[in-house]
């Protein structure tokens, strides 16, 4: 038993007659004798719809229950035990009701099919599922019943049910689709002309679709070769010179002539990769003919003309366009060219247009020979080692009194062959087996000084000659080119192989990277231009080499497309299509460098606001304690001075003022080192540099500390240094203070400097418990205390400030071990009449041992 065939009516709207097409269908089988069952058909109530059910047979519906409500819905068992002839299903996208046997009703109509039994069905154009965006475009509604368009299509036979738009809404508007009280809402909503007008052209579109693919099915299977002009498909030929856009433009019109003709650009490029195409010229010419609603196609083919004939035959194509040719006169000589040989070979089937441009008789140039790649000079030494290796040889022998022989003159003529072969290529050596061959004949083949051989062995020698010359030269010159391939796959597997590892081991930027490109490639300016969408301006991401600004990728000589916003440009000249393969690569990784430069950028964002969220993290908790407890102290101090109960001595009250201006001292030092550290976090700080000696500025920082508490040991005979007095009093002063806080109670901090070379230093040094290796680094951040500082004792920010106020000044503070125990503070400055640079020891002392 075989499958069942499947016919459907397709509507372009709701009412063009779908369902009475159907029936009258049937109708017209069964009085021919055709065994047609009505399984399910829907007529909403039309009158002549419903008169068309009389004289069919019914096959009873099944009734279901679903919230309430009884609905009825096809029979399949039932149909399937009835197994018609024909059964006419209505409404192929219908959804059944919960409970039936298939979810949709072209569920059904496929157990039907596979029965053996033949159905015939609607639908409307809307229905299909792959049109339900552009549907819901158009109407606004979106349809929630579909069919996919893979059962549409696989049916035996299609149908379209078409009506024009005013006709349907006339049909509508006498009630014969809708009830009455329903027509005004239709005909001013969803049966508007416009939206009837592009339902039916999508309808029309569909089914010419489908009909164009059966049409390309029959004559691949019946071998049709000859070319059925159903409607206008031109062919455009291209040759990626600037005539092309006019070729585009006159092929549309062409097209344009007749309903439904189709543009199709191809562009033929040879097998080895090699062409004389613009590629920029090419992209220019595809983004032209896809803006006028053609096609751009790129096939592979060594014989162009037999190319381009084999793919207009391929497409059913009725004319080809091509443009006249560009050859000078004398280019002639190489063969008729591409536009008389199609025209030629065309056959009366396919008709050709030769279109005249701007470009005719203007030289396109000659093939690029296979030699040209072995260097200008080294083709000029081929010719010369072909022409005049053999005039020369023939010279050395005849004035040479020893007789050699013909067999031993032929391989010293055989030799220079090869040696033309390997210097200059194949051609210079077919010269070389040409010219040897002649003088061979003329000076030592009898009869001499005539072209012609008496003995046969003689002329059986030449031709053996001619042909071992010929072979040699050949695999001589594949030999050489092999190995200008090799040597430039290696030199492209070097240069992709560094590109890969530099870019992933994160070694080169996005301008280093530009510039190898434009070093590679012998440009003069590479830049990598970006866009957010396709209608925004371009922007340049990064550039390198001198050229001119590029505003967007067309004005560049090269140009890469990087995923759809992005494009690599290159000024200079025009690369041939070899090294595009290798720009590709560096066009796709320049574009992993910008990624990950921003990457970068975003990732130190992130980790400067880490430590912005760290450093007010840190400075709320000294507010909430190191600043309340001095604010805690003088406020107690205050109301006990204003309290009337108490009646304090003298002694009792300068205590308690000695405590208010130590809390106020505090206060001021705290909030000294936060304004401090806020102008070093934000750049504000600007030194004012001046020269001045050491011992005018360090004990003015001992001010804070206790006396008695610190050593000082400033040799007056130090040079001057070039700072900013009010920032290394602050610098020091901040380091003794960290000094004493930390030195035993039995020690003293020794405040020493020296001078060594160009540069000052200032030792603070300390017998406290110092801090290990590990945390040397670490003291100098902002809000670190070391150890068991107690809470009081400050918020951590005077080794952060002292060393931000001596940086600023283009000094350096770093920290040693003291000898014996306890941390030294080294503040390294720049002496006066030093260079400006950054002060940079050059050798540190040696940690000792106690």
């Amino acid at each position: 038993m075989g499958r069942g065939r499947l016919r459907i009516h397709l509507g372009a709207a709701p009412g063009v007659g779908k369902t009475y097409a159907m029936l009258a269908e049937a109708h017209r089988r069964v009085e021919r004798g055709t065994d047609c069952v009505v399984a399910v058909v829907e007529h909403h109530g039309r009158p002549r719809t419903e008169v068309l059910l009389h004289g069919l047979e019914q096959v009873e519906r099944r009734r279901l229950e679903y919230r309430g409500g009884t609905f009825t819905e096809m029979d399949v068992d039932a149909v399937l035990a009835r197994r018609p002839q024909v059964a006419l299903v209505d409404e192929l996208a219908h959804t059944n009701i919960p409970g039936s046997r298939n979810s949709k009703r072209w569920q059904d109509v496929e157990e039907l099919l596979a029965a053996g039994i033949d159905v015939i069905s609607t639908v409307n154009i809307q229905h299909l599922e792959s049109l339900g965006d552009v549907v819901e475009s158009i109407t606004g509604v979106r349809q929630q019943e579909t069919v996919p368009d893979e059962v549409v299509r696989r049916a035996d036979q299609i149908e379209l049910v078409d009506m024009s738009p005013e006709a349907l809404r006339r049909r509508m508007a006498h009630g014969n689709i809708y009830r009455p009280d329903k027509v005004d809402a239709a005909l001013s909503n969803y049966f508007r002309p416009g939206n009837l007008t592009a339902l039916r052209e999508l309808a029309l579109l569909w089914v010419a679709d489908r009909v164009d693919a059966h049409l390309q099915q029959y004559r691949a299977e019946h071998h049709v070769s000859a070319i059925w002009g159903s409607r206008e498909r031109i062919v455009v030929g291209l040759t990626g010179g600037p005539e092309g856009r006019t070729l585009i433009r006159r092929a549309v019109r062409l097209a344009e002539k007749g309903a439904g003709g189709e543009v199709l650009a191809v562009y033929v490029a040879r097998s080895d990769g090699l062409t004389s195409g613009s590629p920029k010229e090419l992209a220019l010419q595809r983004t032209l003919v896809e803006d006028l609603g053609g096609t751009f196609h790129h096939v592979v083919g060594d014989d162009v003309p037999a190319a381009l004939l084999a793919f207009a035959r391929g497409a059913n194509a009725t004319q080809i366009v091509l443009g006249s040719s560009r050859r000078k006169t004398w280019q002639y000589v190489l063969g008729p060219g591409v536009g008389a040989t199609v025209a030629r070979e065309s056959g009366p089937d396919l008709d050709v247009h030769i279109v005249t441009h701007d470009e005719v008789a203007k030289g396109r140039g000659l093939p690029v020979a296979r030699g040209a790649r072995l260097g200008r000079w080294r083709t000029v030494w081929g010719w010369l080692a072909a022409i005049g290796g053999p005039v020369l040889l023939t010279a050395l022998l005849s004035n040479v009194d020893v007789e050699l022989g013909l067999a031993n003159d032929m391989l010293l003529f055989l030799t220079l062959t090869v040696a033309a072969a390997l210097i200059g290529g194949l051609c210079p050596a077919l010269a070389s087996a040409a010219v040897g061959s002649l003088l061979l004949n003329w000076f030592f083949t009898p009869p001499l000084h005539r072209i012609s051989i008496a003995d046969p062995k003689n002329l059986l020698a030449l031709l053996i000659f001619v042909c071992v010359a010929v072979a040699v030269a050949s695999v001589v010159d594949l030999a050489a080119r092999r190995t200008h391939q090799a040597a430039r796959l290696r030199a492209e597997s070097e240069i992709l192989s560094f590109l890969a590892g530099s870019v992933l081991r994160g070694e080169t930027g996005l301008e280093e990277l530009l510039e190898r490109v434009r070093e590679t490639f012998g440009m003069e300016s590479a830049a990598l231009l970006e866009r957010e969408d396709d209608v925004a301006p371009w922007t340049c991401a990064g550039r390198a080499g001198a050229g001119p600004a590029l505003s967007r990728p067309e004005d560049a000589d090269v140009d890469v497309p990087v995923g759809d916003h992005m494009a690599l440009a290159l000024t200079g000249r025009v690369l041939p299509a070899e090294d595009r393969r290798v720009l590709a690569a560096f066009a796709a990784q320049s574009a992993v460098v910008l990624d990950r430069q921003r990457l970068q950028r975003e990732a130190d964002q992130a980790k400067e606001l880490a430590e912005g969220n760290r450093i007010r993290t840190a400075l709320l908790a000294a507010v909430s304690h190191d600043l309340r407890t001095p604010l805690a102290g003088i406020k107690a101090a205050v109301s006990s001075l204003r309290s009337d109960d108490v009646a304090w001595s003298p002694e009792d009250e300068a205590e308690l003022l000695a405590g208010i201006e130590e809390g106020a001292d505090r206060l001021d030092h705290l909030v000294g080192n936060l304004l401090d550290m806020s102008r070093l976090q934000t750049g504000t700080v600007t030194p004012l540099i001046r020269e001045i000696d050491l011992d005018e500025v360090v004990p003015m920082a001992l001010g804070g500390v206790p006396e008695g508490s610190v050593d000082l040991d400033v040799p007056e005979t130090l040079p001057m240094v070039a700072v900013d007095p009010g920032l290394l009093e602050r610098s020091v002063a901040n380091l003794v203070e960290n000094a004493v806080k930390y030195s035993p109670r039995d020690s003293r901090v020794l405040v020493a400097a020296s001078a060594l070379a160009d540069r000052v230093e200032v030792r603070v040094v300390d017998r406290g418990p110092g801090v290990p290796d590990t945390a040397k680094e670490r003291i100098f951040e902002p809000f670190q205390r070391y150890g068991d500082a107690p809470r009081g004792a400050g918020v951590g920010l005077g080794l952060a400030v002292a060393r931000g106020f001596a940086e600023a000044m283009n000094g350096t503070l770093g920290v040693e071990d003291t000898p014996g125990g306890g941390l030294t503070m080294v503040l390294t400055l720049r002496a006066a009449g030093a260079g400006p640079g950054p002060v940079r020891p050059d050798v540190r002392p040696e940690r000792q041992t106690a």
